[in-house]
Formats: C-alpha cells, sequence, structure tokens
C-alpha cells in the first residue's frame, strides 16, 4: 500500500531526524530493455556509504521497477548471490511474459559495491594475477595475495570506506528504496548469499517484509568456512547414493566412491602438466594443475542441469582422463569472471565469514576427509582478508533470525554450497516457513518440479502447508 504524499514527506521527514539523511531516487535511463507495455521506474537509490557518517559520501544504487498494471500491489524486490554480482547484469530484456510477474509487481536491485554501482569495488588486478600465475607457473596464490594489496590500495585512495560494504548496509539500503518508493511490505527474493541478505533484512527491518523466497540461501550466522569441505562431501555422498541405488553399471558406479576417495587421496600434492593454448597464443604452453582444478569440473556440474553428468566425469578422472575437464576450467580462468567484483566480495566474506572463522576448525576437515584435503573451495580465506583489512560485523550478524515472517525455503539435495542443513538451521527460529528438499537437484533448484509449482501455491496463501510431490520433500 502506498503512502499519501503528506504522509510521504511526514515519514521521510521523521527519518531524517532518526537517520540524519533522507534516501533519495536519481531517475535515469532503464540498463535493460524493457516492454513497452511495462510501466517502468529505473533509477539510482543514493544513501550514505557509512550510515554512522550520514553527511559523508553516498552511494548510487541502480534498480528497475516494473508493473504490468498500475493498480498492482504486490510487489517482489530480487537481488542475486555471490556476494559480489550485479542483479541487473542478469538480464538483458524483461518482457510483461515473464514469470516474475505472476506475483505482481518487480524490483530487480543491484547491491552496493557491484557492477553497476557507483563506486564499484572492481580488482581487475586479481584476474590479471591468476591469468599471470596460471601462463607462467607462478604461484597464483602469492599472485593473488600482492594484487589484493594494490586493487585495495587503489580504491581507498579514491575514498572509498571498504568496510562500509557489508550485509547490513545492503539490508538497510533495501528498506531505503521501499521508503523512496513510496512502498509498503514487500516480498523478497533471494538466492544463495542473498538469501542470507534478505534474512537480515527481516531481522532488522521486519516491517518491510510481506514474504520470504529463499532459493538455497546461505544464513550469515553459519561459519562456513568450517563446514566448507564437510558441505562437499556430503553432497558427493549423495551422488554417490544415487549411483548405488539407481545404476545398471554396478561394476563401474556401483564402486565409485571407494574409487574416488582412494584416487582423490593420493594425488593430494601432486601437480599435473597439460597442453594448453591460450587466445591469441600461437602454440601450446605446458601449464600445471593440481587436483584443485578437477574438484572444480566436478562442482561446477553440480546444478540442476549438469548433475547427472557428475559419476561419468568423476569416473573419467579416477582413470587419469583430465584433458578435457581441466581445458574446461583453464578456457574459464583465461576468459576472466568480469561479472564479478572482488572488493565487494571481500568485504563481505572477511567482515562476516572469516572475521569469525576459526583456522584449527578449517584445517581439521583435512584431517577427516583427506580426498579433499587441500582444495580449495572458497576465494577469500584468511590470507586474502589479512590483506583486505575491513571491521568485523558485530557479533549481531551471526546470531539466528527469529521470526513469524512466512518463508518458502528451497533446497537441491545435492547442492555442495548451501546445504539442505542451513535451510533446516533457518527454519527452526522461523515457525512460518516451509522448506521443499528437491531430490537430485544442485545449487538454486526449481520450485516448479514434475508439474507442481510450489511457488505459486506459497504465494497464493503463505500459511497453508505444502505437499510434498514426487521428488519433492516438504518440512
Amino acid at each position: 500500500m502506498k503512502y499519501s504524499m503528506i504522509g510521504l514527506l511526514l515519514l521521510l521527514g521523521s527519518i531524517a531526524v532518526s537517520q540524519g539523511y533522507v534516501p533519495k531516487i536519481e531517475p535515469c535511463t532503464c540498463m535493460i530493455k524493457v516492454d513497452s507495455s511495462l510501466i517502468s521506474t529505473c533509477g539510482y537509490l543514493i544513501v550514505p556509504e557509512n550510515r554512522q557518517q550520514p553527511a559523508g559520501r553516498t552511494v548510487k544504487l541502480p534498480f528497475v521497477y516494473l508493473k504490468k498494471s498500475a493498480s498492482d500491489t504486490a510487489v517482489t524486490l530480487f537481488t542475486t548471490g555471490g556476494p559480489g554480482y550485479s542483479t541487473i547484469a542478469n538480464f538483458t530484456e524483461i518482457t510483461a511474459k515473464s514469470d516474475f510477474f505472476q506475483f505482481g509487481s518487480l524490483i530487480i536491485f543491484d547491491q552496493r559495491g557491484t557492477k553497476r554501482a557507483v563506486p564499484c569495488l572492481d580488482c581487475a588486478e586479481i584476474n590479471a594475477a591468476q591469468i599471470k600465475g596460471y601462463k607462467e607457473n607462478l604461484s597464483v596464490d602469492s599472485l593473488r595475495l600482492e594484487a589484493t594489496k594494490q586493487c585495495r590500495k587503489r580504491l581507498v585512495a579514491q575514498g572509498i570506506d571498504l568496510s562500509s560494504y557489508t550485509t547490513i548496509e545492503s539490508a538497510a539500503d533495501i528498506n531505503d528504496l521501499r521508503l523512496a518508493l513510496q512502498l509498503g511490505k514487500l516480498n523478497l527474493l533471494g538466492i544463495s548469499y542473498s538469501g542470507g541478505l534478505m534474512l537480515t533484512v527481516a531481522k532488522n527491518y521486519p516491517e518491510c517484509v510481506k514474504s520470504l523466497i529463499l532459493n538455497s540461501p546461505l544464513p550469515a550466522f553459519t561459519n562456513y568456512e568450517e563446514e566448507g569441505l564437510f558441505n562437499i562431501n556430503e553432497a558427493f555422498n549423495q551422488v554417490f547414493d544415487n549411483c548405488e541405488a539407481d545404476s545398471t553399471d554396478k561394476s563401474t558406479y556401483g564402486t565409485l566412491r571407494d574409487r574416488f576417495r582412494q584416487y582423490f587421496t593420493g594425488i593430494t600434492g601432486k601437480t599435473f602438466t597439460i597442453a594448453y593454448t591460450t587466445k591469441g597464443d600461437s602454440q601450446s604452453r605446458q601449464i600445471h594443475y593440481t587436483k584443485n582444478e578437477l574438484l572444480d569440473a566436478l562442482l561446477n556440474r553440480m546444478n540442476h542441469r549438469q548433475i547427472k553428468e557428475v559419476p561419468f566425469v568423476m569416473n573419467e578422472l579416477v582413470n587419469g582422463r583430465h584433458e578435457p575437464y581441466v581445458k574446461e576450467i583453464l578456457d574459464g580462468i583465461f576468459k576472466g569472471d568480469e561479472r564479478l567484483s572482488h572488493g565487494m566480495r571481500y568485504s563481505i566474506y572477511c567482515s562476516e565469514q572469516i572475521a569469525y572463522a576459526r583456522k584449527k576448525l578449517i584445517k581439521k576437515q583435512e584431517l577427516i576427509l583427506p580426498w579433499l584435503a587441500g582444495y580449495k573451495f572458497n576465494d577469500p580465506d584468511h590470507a586474502i582478508c589479512d590483506c583486505w583489512k575491513v571491521k568485523p560485523e558485530p557479533p549481531t550478524a551471526k546470531e539466528p533470525v527469529y521470526s513469524n515472517i512466512p518463508a518458502i525455503i528451497a533446497a537441491g539435495d545435492v547442492d555442495p554450497w548451501c546445504r539442505p542443513h542451513y535451510n533446516r538451521l533457518i527454519k527452526r527460529y522461523m515457525p512460518n516457513s516451509q522448506l521443499l528438499i528437491v531430490h537430485d537437484q544442485g545449487h538454486l533448484p526449481p520450485f516448479y518440479v514434475n508439474g507442481v509449482d510450489y511457488l505459486k501455491t506459497f504465494i497464493q496463501n503463505p500459511y497453508k502447508k505444502l505437499v510434498a510431490g514426487k521428488g519433492v520433500a516438504v518440512e
């Protein structure tokens, strides 16, 4: 429900008194192509970089607000995961036929520090360092640390406060956008990291939230680095269980668990070499790789489109047929990920995860799971964060979200990153939440499964108990 103009002015006036600033909207041309039949409002939200210094620097955060009808009152706000990715950059065009509009209006919102935001915490130095390391067979870790220092120095010289790019500040941005657009409660759609962001909005601004739609959410209150290898191992175990139950080739796939563990334990610390031709080179180079790249090739397939390939590829790797899969990983490395703003990612992870992660427990995982020992499952680590030097988020950031807000949570049972375990933790403190566990699906499983649209059913009545169907368990 919209506020009246007089009511809005009074509201914003009270906000200015309590916060020391008023969130502003600066109109701009839409950054994506929008169907002419849609009512569009595109612009930047302008708020303080550091809300503890409301008269200081500001940030400009782009958004696209789309309605099929002026009478639409239900609004869903979507921001992507990562952290470090631009939401708007995921879209080239929005049409009136998009599934997003079956629940009312849509806001696509970019988090602070990402590609389309001002400032953007890009670190081109880091991609360049990684490419140099592979191309010249140098220590990628050492080069990345040096590049991180260079990026930090450059951004700080611009006056940017790297400690202000946090989940707590991003949650406040979402609430400020709601107020600036004169909106009532929102449906908040979050995926992976942004699922945790939406939970933070629900904790800090419950008046902002009508319902939560969370797909493979990572809650901020977990210590992810202490559990990353266990998450991967648990997902692989689900793949092995599926093979043992379903495969007709028992000689190959019935023993895959043991053969995988034995092989990957045995190659820990070993270096392999592959002939690889980089773009622009006339002849191939001899490039070194380790089991890190092999595990990357497997984990990159743990999604709902490629999960069925994982047993075959795993068997290929165990039998020493690395080449096509390592080349696939190298192609991605040399192409670079221009979508990711490393600086924003580091500010979030270093302040929220690494600051609370215990090195002893991180290392202890390798003793229990030797086949995964040495695997770098996340690029921000203690060494990176020692270079990035941001303040930890307050201890309240590591507390569960206690809330009666209705929520639907989707989890894939072979997700190696955001396990159903995390979703059960979320659900434990939110009695009006419902958890879908989708069988044989990885990260970001669909809400529409075997002819049943669970999300539509939830939106129609968020408090009604969902019914399990084929391939889906409901908790």
